[in-house]
C-alpha cells in the first residue's frame, strides 16, 4: 500500500519500539509471552496514538489553506491534548468542544489533560453536554470563525477519518518491518477500540499486507455490534482511499464490550488492576480510559485461555497517561 502518495508533517521520526514483558508475562502465569508495542513513546506531548493520525491530518489542514483547528472529544481527551499540542507547533490556533459524557464530569480545574490545554494555550473550549451532535457543534463553530475571517479545518474525534485511519496503517508496515528485522512473529494483536480509526488502520494494515495476524480490539465505549460496524464501515472507507480492493472480509473485525464497565471513562476494578501489573512489573504507565481498560481485557483473555499457549501477542500501548492525575482517587482506594 502506497502512502506515499498523501501528505504527512512527518511527526513520526522513528519506529516506536517493540518490547517484550517478561515479568508481566509471569504474572499472568507465563503461559503467554506478551509484548508492548510503545506508541505512548511517540512524539508530541506526553506522547499517544493521535500523533501518528494527526501526521496525516494536519498536513491535511495545511494543503488546504487551514490557519485554525477544530476538534472535539471528552473532556479529558487525549485527541484533544495531542491536537492542540501539534496546532501550537505548526502555529495554528485550536479550538475544542469538549463532550462531558458523564454528566457533572468538567471541573476547569481538574488535573490530566484538562490543566494541559490550559498549558498549552487552547483558544477556546466549549463544553457540551452528552449525547450532543458534535460534528455540528464544530460546523457551528466553524461558521463563526469563518465570519471572523479564519480558515478553520475540523479534525473528527480520534482523528478518526480514513486519512487519519492512515496513520495506522503505516504503524502496521512498521510492525512487520520490526518482525521482519528482528525475526519476531506475533501470533494476535490486540488493540483499544475507540473511536474506530486505530483499530480500522491496523486491521487494514494487516489484511492489505497479508501478515495473517488476527486482531482483536477492546472497546472503550460502544456496544460490540455498534464499535464492530464503526470499524468495519471506516475500514473500507480508508481501503478506498488506499486503491484496496473491497469488500474486505466483516468476519475480520472484533471487538469486544465485555470491559467497558459502567460506561465510557468511567474506572472498573479490572482497570485499576491492569494499570497496576504493568506499572508494577514493567514501569509503564497505562491510561485508565483507553489502553488500561484494553489491557484488562487482554489480561482476562489470557487467564480464561483464549490464547494458545506459548503464543505471542502483541499489545498496542495508545498512551494517555496524563489522564491518571485526573484519577487519583480511584488508584488511591
Amino acid at each position: 500500500m502506497n502512502l506515499s502518495k498523501f501528505p504527512r508533517r512527518g511527526y513520526v521520526k522513528e519506529a516506536t519500539p517493540l518490547e517484550f514483558l517478561p515479568a508481566f508475562s509471569k504474572a499472568l502465569g507465563g503461559k503467554v509471552n506478551v509484548w508492548i508495542k510503545r506508541d505512548d513513546l511517540l512524539p508530541g506531548t506526553s506522547g499517544g496514538n493521535k500523533t501518528r493520525k494527526l501526521d496525516f491530518a494536519i498536513a491535511d489542514a495545511l494543503a488546504k489553506g487551514a490557519d485554525t483547528i477544530i476538534t472535539c472529544g471528552a473532556v479529558q481527551s487525549n485527541h484533544c491534548r495531542l491536537t492542540l499540542a501539534w496546532s501550537v507547533k505548526e502555529g495554528l490556533d485550536c479550538h475544542l468542544i469538549l463532550e462531558e459524557r458523564v454528566a457533572g464530569s468538567y471541573n476547569p480545574d481538574a488535573s490530566g489533560n484538562n490543566f494541559l490545554f490550559r498549558l498549552l494555550g487552547v483558544k477556546s473550549t466549549t463544553v457540551v453536554p452528552g449525547g450532543s451532535p458534535m460534528m455540528q457543534e464544530m460546523e457551528k463553530l466553524a461558521e463563526k470563525l469563518r465570519a471572523e475571517g479564519r480558515k478553520p479545518y475540523i479534525i473528527p474525534g480520534g482523528a478518526s477519518n480514513a486519512i487519519g485511519a492512515l496513520g495506522y496503517v503505516q504503524c502496521t508496515q512498521e510492525i512487520m518491518q520490526q518482525m521482519f528485522d528482528r525475526g519476531l512473529d506475533f501470533d494476535h494483536m490486540v488493540v483499544p477500540s475507540g473511536s474506530a480509526g486505530t483499530h480500522a488502520g491496523v486491521l487494514l494494515g494487516m489484511l492489505g499486507c497479508n501478515m495473517n495476524i488476527p486482531v482483536t480490539g477492546i472497546g472503550v465505549n460502544r456496544k460490540k455490534p455498534v464499535q464492530e460496524e464503526a470499524v468495519y464501515s471506516l475500514m473500507q472507507e480508508t481501503a478506498v482511499l488506499l486503491g484496496v480492493p473491497t469488500p474486505l472480509p466483516r468476519e475480520a473485525v472484533v471487538a469486544y464490550d465485555d470491559y467497558v464497565g459502567p460506561g465510557y471513562s468511567l474506572p472498573t476494578t479490572a482497570m485499576v488492576e491492569a494499570v497496576r501489573l504493568l506499572a508494577s512489573t514493567e514501569s509503564i504507565l497505562l491510561d485508565p480510559v483507553y489502553s488500561g481498560k484494553a489491557m484488562s481485557g487482554l489480561i482476562d483473555l489470557v487467564r480464561k485461555g483464549h490464547f494458545a499457549a506459548g503464543s505471542n501477542v502483541l499489545f498496542l500501548h495508545t498512551g494517555g497517561s496524563p489522564a491518571l492525575y485526573a484519577y487519583l482517587d480511584e488508584f488511591r482506594q
